[in-house]
């Protein structure tokens, strides 16, 4: 009997962990989530401040969803958009401090994704030498 009750405190306590770690993973994505905001801030990150720029360094992002995401990154407070009065009018996007937090992020991704690569490389390439 001691043992069913140690044995459901433990799996309460599993349960609670894992409930901890999938929201703080469901938040994450949330804010940085999808195909496109980690490379909007990346591009960014190189000097990217002009809605064109970005676009031109993001391939493949369409002016309409470019729009949204640099929307949805000011909300989260990742960058702010900066407006100069004038003609023409000049739009620039800033990243702010709190975009540096995922450096860390996008550093172990970056690696990942490298070794992903290679591994999928060699697989293939051993694939093809079987045939």
């Amino acid at each position: 009997m001691a043992e069913s009750k140690e044995n459901q405190t433990d799996n309460k306590a599993f349960t609670e962990d894992c409930h901890k770690v999938l929201m703080a993973v469901s938040d994450a994505l949330y804010a940085i989530g999808g195909k496109w905001k980690l490379m909007i801030i990346i591009a960014m990150a190189r000097g990217n401040k002009r809605f064109t720029e970005i676009q031109r360094q993001v391939s493949g992002i369409s002016a309409r969803v470019l729009s949204s995401e640099l929307k949805e990154l000011e909300i989260n407070g990742f960058i702010i958009k900066k407006v100069e009065n004038g003609y023409p009018v000049s739009i620039e996007y800033e990243l702010l401090p709190y975009s540096h937090t995922l450096e860390e992020v996008v550093g172990a991704m970056t690696k990942w994704g490298m070794q992903h690569r290679e591994k999928v490389k060699a697989e293939m390439g051993s694939e093809n030498s079987k045939k």
